[in-house]
């Protein structure tokens, strides 16, 4: 049976191409489809603010991408996966699906206690990595 662990990392592989291709999507609707196939060479105006939330929503995710996929997978390889791994993993993940619409709509503080809540989350599935024998 597959850990729970290893499938929110499924999961959040699945997010990660959600990610990439909305803010594309949207890059392409504002710059054209030219763009999109050519080589990207040319210097381009400023994103419109939608589009820069998305690209700012990625880079966010991406900054914390690592930090599960360490945790999650080191939970695993060390014997430590459990109940409250399970339950931060899913904390973080579920942070994160959240986090995309309320970035992408443009919504302030909600978006940042989602994000504490998610680092809440990693910071559970962490705890056995360095604090249990």
């Amino acid at each position: 049976m597959l850990a729970v662990e290893i499938r929110i990392l499924v999961y959040a592989a699945i997010l990660l191409l959600v990610h990439i291709m909305v803010e594309g999507y949207y890059k392409t609707k504002q710059y054209g489809r030219e763009w999109n196939m050519g080589a990207r060479d040319e210097a381009l105006p400023p994103a419109d603010p939608m589009v820069g939330r998305l690209g700012r929503a990625r880079a966010n995710y991406m900054e914390t991408l690592p930090i599960a996929i360490i945790a999650l997978l080191g939970v695993v390889i060390g014997g430590k996966a459990g109940f409250w791994t399970g339950l931060g993993g899913w904390i973080w993940l579920g942070a994160r699906v959240i986090y995309l619409p309320l970035y992408w709509a443009g919504v302030p503080r909600l978006r940042s206690l989602v994000w504490a809540a998610g680092m809440i989350g990693l910071a559970i599935v962490i705890w056995p990595l360095l604090w249990s024998s």
